[in-house]
């Protein structure tokens, strides 16, 4: 195939098709994003309205849900455009700043996800000394360090992945940018740049997984050792929703970026891509709010003052 000196317009197949199944799909995924924004913005608003949710742990969620928020914001509405007006021409700038948002975000919610595992660590084993363990400037450095490290995955992927000269043939079979599916279309060896994100991933993943990992082992043998059933529970009942959050984020994670080549379907990566995409976002604060008493409660005292505040108003 013949190389192109500039980069035009790449043209995102998308995946879904103008048929009556795919246009039910459609709706549906288009349904379950925004709801999913609905209940991030749900999430938020609690979390700073509500004083007993100001703290550490709820403030690491926050940025959870934002994360979460940013990734619809980029992904959805491009997608929707996309199905909706049949132009699905992407400039090089918008792939790139897809790849950056994407990347970032992934990355940066793998660290905020092993800076959450930490604070569930003191928390059960060490409650007494929560506040000297982690601190609110521990906090925000933790935070800070994982928005930074992202960025910067984010930032090197993306630039690196625009300076391949591109074939002709500018079509990408997905339905945004991804670094793994542009460096497919590159007229050039990518062998070496593959290889180099195949280890930033793994550094990326696994290394807040190892850490993970760690702390809710130490978890683990905490609460076995308590002989109160009640205490058992309560830890259990905190853990459970971080855990389903990880395992969730891990697995699509792991099965789009750490699947050896051989293996790689532009089929199951559009699947995996949209359950990270959209439906991950609609699921964390179901998961969250269903399964942590203080933010059901924090849900009802807010929604029985919205209806005090309209029965006044009648």
């Amino acid at each position: 195939m013949e190389k192109t000196n500039t980069i035009s317009d790449f043209i995102l197949l998308g995946i879904f098709k103008h048929t009556r199944p795919h246009v039910f799909l459609f709706m549906i995924v288009l349904t379950m994003a925004i709801a999913s924004l609905i209940g991030i913005a749900l999430m938020l608003l609690l979390i700073h309205l509500e004083p007993r949710l100001q703290r550490p742990m709820y403030f690491l969620l926050s940025q959870l849900s934002l994360m979460d928020m940013m990734l619809v914001f980029t992904i959805v509405p491009k997608m929707a455009a996309d199905y909706l007006t049949c132009n699905k021409t992407i400039s090089p700038g918008g792939c790139g700043l897809q790849i950056f948002v994407s990347l970032t975000l992934g990355g940066g919610e793998s660290f905020l996800l092993a800076a959450m595992s930490y604070d569930r660590y003191v928390a059960v084993c060490h409650p007494l000394r929560y506040r000297v363990l982690f601190s609110w400037r521990l906090c925000l450095q933790m935070t800070l360090g994982s928005w930074f490290l992202g960025a910067a995955d984010g930032l090197m992927q993306a630039a690196a992945t625009l300076s391949f000269p591109f074939c002709n043939s500018h079509e990408i079979d997905h339905f945004f940018c991804e670094a793994p599916m542009l460096v497919r279309l590159a007229c050039a060896d990518t062998s070496v740049f593959e290889n180099a994100m195949y280890i930033c991933c793994v550094l990326m993943l696994l290394v807040p997984f190892s850490l993970i990992l760690t702390s809710y082992s130490l978890i683990l043998s905490t609460v076995l050792q308590m002989r109160s059933l009640d205490a058992r529970k309560k830890a259990f009942g905190t853990c459970s929703s971080h855990l389903a959050v990880v395992g969730l984020f891990y697995g699509a994670a792991i099965f789009i970026y750490m699947r050896p080549k051989s293996y790689r379907s532009a089929n199951h990566d559009k699947i995996v891509s949209a359950f990270y995409t959209v439906f991950t976002p609609v699921l964390n604060p179901l998961i969250y709010s269903l399964r942590n008493s203080e933010v059901k409660e924090a849900l009802k005292k807010w929604l029985g003052k919205c209806a005090n505040f309209k029965c006044q108003q009648t």
